[in-house]
């Protein structure tokens, strides 16, 4: 079973409350004001039943016995009433504060350590879980985790109010309290058979709701084609199945609550009717007064409250405990890269990247499976300033090359250098601070110019500027309405994929970084534009000190030819390397690729010329 959907234990009653002890731990102050708040309202509403009591014997029957009352007797009555009342109304708006402020305390403070998490862990755990059930645990999980919180306080401050009822009835008349308290042993046997009912529906509907999550984000995610294929109604039918089993599970959980919670709420009440009875028959022989019969009667009405108040924290539980082991599956979750405490300083061996026997398997989305290697024994070097163009046919494992190179996986086997350190050893940091990468699939976030190539590094606009340049982005974003301030929507709505990509590219080139990795980075652009973007890059670079080395995963033949060497790949091992010029010549395989890369090339400007033409 993957993680965040693991088996939920029998014992549900018990792991519930090991959950809302965690709570508790966590927010005790809070947690203690909202039952100070819930056990004021106890206390007044077991009041209220004193005071009606107490009317009722000094005010009402001598009313009806003499005919008539006074004026103070009526204002005393009104005072205790209003005074009660009031109190009460303080510790409910007490109890409904801090318990909703621990609440919300509580889910955020999980969103931010399932989410810290998930920075935290390496690519290689991302790339076994489903981006959907990811965005489940950290939003629906961990709402469901707390969701007892909310009526917790109120339920341990009713338990005073059944404590102090209890005593109350006890003290009062034992005979009708023995009776009244009947209902509670089938009240606890109630309980019990509706948590075992509704434990395994609840995580059925859980597990649901990070499947209905997933299938949604797929269908938004890849929106474009499902557009384009006409898969619309497909990709319906695919999100119907998922959002009707959640539907009907979710009525699954519904029609077992709809059936314990009037039992529950009904069984208070029959107890009333039964002191009612028993009460009428002591009246009558003198054992009680009418006071005591009334006292008496409604301290009973008011026990259906905390079963109530009790119910429904225990009907959370269930959920509560899903939400827990899905959420605690990411926070257990292992795997996270080691560092060391080397530095990248520049100051090694000549050769600032190399590339040992590396060998790479993506793991299977079952953990137990071994995945196929993606990566043969690759070996190659670059020295300083030098631009290495990596070719290969699709699958051939350039752009797991690439992740390798920027360490956001580590190679089962083998290893790469940069300055003579392995990327392994090297200090948290210090890749990100030498290499950069950019990744076939562009990214921008909803943000200004500026915010998407910095991303919250401090350098100046002239920096940011000389960036966007080298990227050839200057020109367009000059004549954007608000120049860097200008927004560009969600990924980048408002840009073309050219310029995207060369915004992007600026994002990595501002950082100045001694080793530039472009996985296919501009293929959205024009030829002689990104020919100019490569150039502008090495002449940049030429005038440092041994310059940066760029690695470029390329396709066009012009790209390709800029390169110094050329890093060719077929079936995840390095098959050749060496000048363009020369692989053309003793490589079949590398010519026929380049050369076929050539001419779908021109394909489509013919193509695109002839759209143009027909415009």
């Amino acid at each position: 079973m993957p993680p965040g959907q693991r088996r939920v234990s029998p014992h549900v009653l018990r792991e519930g409350m090991g959950v809302l002890w965690v709570a508790v731990k966590a927010e005790p102050r809070i947690f203690t004001l909202s039952v100070l708040g819930s056990a004021l309202y106890a206390a007044m509403t077991v009041a209220t039943a004193q005071v009606l009591g107490w009317a009722t014997e000094e005010v009402v029957l001598p009313a009806f016995e003499s005919g008539d009352t006074t004026a103070g007797a009526l204002a005393g009555v009104a005072v205790a009433i209003v005074g009660v009342a009031l109190l009460k109304a303080i510790g409910v708006a007490a109890r409904r504060f801090y318990a909703g402020l621990m609440q919300y305390r509580l889910q955020a403070e999980y969103r931010r350590a399932v989410t810290r998490q998930y920075l935290r862990l390496p690519l290689a755990w991302h790339h076994r879980h489903p981006t959907g059930q990811l965005l489940s645990n950290a939003n629906a999980d961990v709402e469901a985790v707390w969701a007892p919180i909310a009526p917790l306080p109120m339920a341990v401050g009713v338990l005073f109010m059944l404590l102090i009822a209890a005593v109350s009835i006890m003290v009062t008349d034992l005979v009708v309290a023995g009776v009244g308290f009947l209902v509670f042993p089938a009240i606890a046997l109630i309980n019990v058979v509706y948590q075992r009912r509704l434990a395994p529906v609840a995580t059925r509907a859980q597990q649901l709701r990070a499947e209905v999550s997933e299938v949604a984000h797929e269908s938004f995610e890849g929106g474009l084609v499902v557009k384009t294929l006409g898969r619309e109604e497909s990709e319906t039918e695919r999100f119907t199945e998922r959002a009707e089993a959640l539907r009907d599970a979710n009525v699954a959980v519904g029609r077992i609550r709809g059936l314990f919670d009037p039992v529950l709420e009904a069984l208070p009440n029959l107890g009333v009717l039964a002191v009612l009875l028993i009460g009428s028959l002591r009246l009558e022989s003198g054992a009680m007064s009418p006071g005591d019969l009334v006292n008496v009667a409604y301290l009973f009405t008011l026990l259906s409250w905390p079963v109530r108040a009790l119910g429904w924290v225990l009907g959370e539980v269930p959920r509560s405990v899903v939400g827990w082991e899905r959420v605690r599956g990411v926070l257990d979750a292992t795997g996270s890269l080691p560092f060391g405490d080397g530095s990248l300083d520049g100051k090694g061996r000549a050769t600032p990247l190399e590339v040992r026997e590396v060998r790479f398997a993506y793991e299977s989305m079952d953990d137990d499976a071994a995945g196929r290697d993606v990566l043969h024994d690759a070996t190659f070097a670059a020295s300083p300033g030098r631009t290495i163009a990596v070719v290969g046919p699709t699958g051939s494992g350039k752009s797991t090359l690439t992740s390798l190179l920027v360490r956001l996986v580590d190679p089962a086997r083998g290893a790469v250098l940069l300055d003579g350190v392995d990327l392994r050893d090297v200090r948290r940091g210090g890749v990100a601070e030498t290499a950069a990468l950019v990744p076939q699939q562009t990214f921008l976030f909803d943000d200004t110019v500026r915010g998407n190539v910095t991303l919250g590094l401090d350098v100046p606009d002239e920096r940011v500027w000389e960036a966007l340049r080298l990227a050839q982005a200057d020109g367009f974003v000059a004549a954007l309405g608000d120049g860097l301030d200008t927004r560009v929507g969600e990924r980048g709505a408002t840009l073309s994929g050219g310029q995207r990509q060369r915004l992007a590219l600026a994002r990595a080139l501002v950082r100045r970084p001694r080793l530039l990795v472009l996985d296919d980075a501009t293929s959205a652009v024009d030829p002689q534009v990104e020919a100019r973007i490569l150039r502008s890059i090495r002449e940049a670079q030429s005038g440092e000190a041994g310059g940066a080395t760029v690695v470029v995963v390329a396709y066009r033949k012009a790209t390709i030819a800029l390169a110094d060497e050329v890093v060719y790949l077929e079936h995840g091992r390095v098959l050749d390397r060496g000048a363009h010029a020369d692989l053309l010549e003793r490589s079949e395989g590398y010519r026929n690729l380049v050369n076929a890369y050539e001419r779908a090339e021109t394909e489509r400007e013919t193509v695109e010329g002839g759209e143009e033409a027909l415009a």
